[in-house]
């Protein structure tokens, strides 16, 4: 089993460049099924999480060429319209593929997707909206199957924004004659992200960044280029690193926007934060102030996958920090483990109460879902003693070469398979 053995103590300090956004990359690779032409993606974060939405690629007909800069997909030769089960278990973004296979092929089979336990991800929202579009939806025997060949148009209302939902409507509503709205659509940048990729194949969308979107189906569109945003998760991480271990880390390759919400709380907690065009500077000296008040929600609200990174520093602040978790419903599984890192939280439904403590102890603790092992990883940087990260191979669906851009920051951390 992989493990991260971390000696805490060693103050961060130097720059790092961002790698590509995982929630970016993900459904835009997805909508190389929309195209029979080439498409070429640079800046891809090279995560579990994008080799495996590659590996469906390649089950489903395409051919995947990596480089160490780009990735070249060419589906003209796709013709399977059923995702594998044991790849779509491993990875929650394996829902983005339904939307395109049904643009694709007018039908669609799968199994429910993997990925983080975190709580209720319930694909309705998906099913619902495809229903909306004249999708016949079916279920037995653990497999949900999609019949599309009415395919068409139509007005859609999410109950939540869901940025999975949104974009998966979107790309099956880019092949679908007719219009379609989506209302109450996600905000998030990765949402615009996809509407530009859409948009640069001959699509037809508008609206990407408020609350309705609107596309213009399309008999048929053209192979594009996209580079990747920079990942505003990994970059809010880091952030944080450099506040927990009393450092100073410049950030290169940020979008400064993407990150207000995390900035704020970071500059609550004391941190001195230097803004410039395309990078950033966080500088910590002593312990983190107290955070009142973090509830997590939709763009541009708190990221929820930065919740957990906030508890780690939160727990060796001066004060008391309050943390709602308004998205998901099981996402504190990290807290356990920090209690035995020495934290003192309280946890009562989707609040935790921490007071900080003036030092975590080192401790053997395990990686629940990919934020929160991120988190662990940051408690143990600060810890005293010497800390081990069980089940290390989760961070990786989400953060490339994690320990050695933390060592070349200065941390004492290896890895141990």
């Amino acid at each position: 089993m992989t493990k991260l053995i971390i000696n805490g103590g060693a103050r961060l300090e130097g720059e790092l460049k961002v790698q590509g956004a995982k929630n970016a990359t993900l459904p835009i690779l997805a909508a190389a099924l929309l195209t029979e032409e080439p498409v070429i993606v640079y800046n891809w974060p090279a995560i579990s999480d994008v080799y495996n939405m590659l590996s469906i690629l390649e089950h489903i007909g395409a051919q995947v060429e990596y480089e160490k800069d780009r990735l070249v997909i060419d589906t003209r030769r796709a013709q399977r319209w059923e995702m594998p089960d044991r790849l779509a278990k491993e990875i929650r973004s394996s829902i983005f593929m339904i939307g395109p296979i049904l643009a694709r092929f007018r039908m669609a089979r799968f199994t429910y997707p993997g990925g983080c336990e975190i709580g209720s991800r319930p694909i309705d929202l998906h099913l619902r909206g495809l229903k909306s579009l004249g999708v016949n939806v079916t279920e037995s025997g653990g497999h949900i199957f999609c019949e599309g060949r009415h395919l068409r148009g139509g007005d859609i209302h999410l109950d939540y924004p869901s940025v999975g939902a949104t974009e998966n409507l979107m790309m099956a509503a880019s092949m679908a004659p007719g219009q379609t709205v989506i209302h109450n659509a996600a905000r998030e940048p990765e949402i615009i992200e996809l509407q530009k990729v859409i948009n640069q194949m001959g699509g037809k969308v508008r609206g990407a960044g408020t609350s309705t979107i609107r596309i213009e189906g399309r008999e048929r569109l053209n192979g594009f280029t996209y580079t990747c945003i920079p990942d505003r998760i990994v970059a809010g991480t880091f952030m944080v690193a450099a506040v927990v271990t009393q450092g100073k880390i410049t950030l290169r390759n940020v979008i400064p926007e993407h990150l207000f919400a995390i900035t704020a709380k970071l500059r609550e907690a004391g941190a001195h934060i230097t803004v410039y065009e395309d990078a950033l500077t966080v500088e910590a000296t002593g312990r983190p102030k107290e955070m009142h008040l973090i509830e997590t929600g939709p763009y541009p609200g708190f990221p929820p996958d930065m919740q957990a990174q906030m508890c780690t520093a939160a727990s060796i602040a001066r004060g008391t920090s309050i943390v709602v978790e308004s998205v998901f419903d099981n996402r504190f599984k990290h807290v356990g483990e920090l209690l035995r890192m020495g934290a003192n939280i309280v946890t009562k439904n989707n609040v935790a109460v921490i007071k900080g403590v003036e030092k975590l102890h080192g401790a053997e603790v395990k990686t629940m879902d990919l934020r929160g092992g991120a988190a662990l990883v940051l408690a143990g940087l600060c810890a005293e003693g010497t800390t081990i990260v069980d089940q290390a191979h989760i961070i990786d669906r989400g953060y490339q070469a994690f320990e050695s851009e933390l060592r070349m920051l200065g941390a004492d951390i290896r890895r141990e398979d």
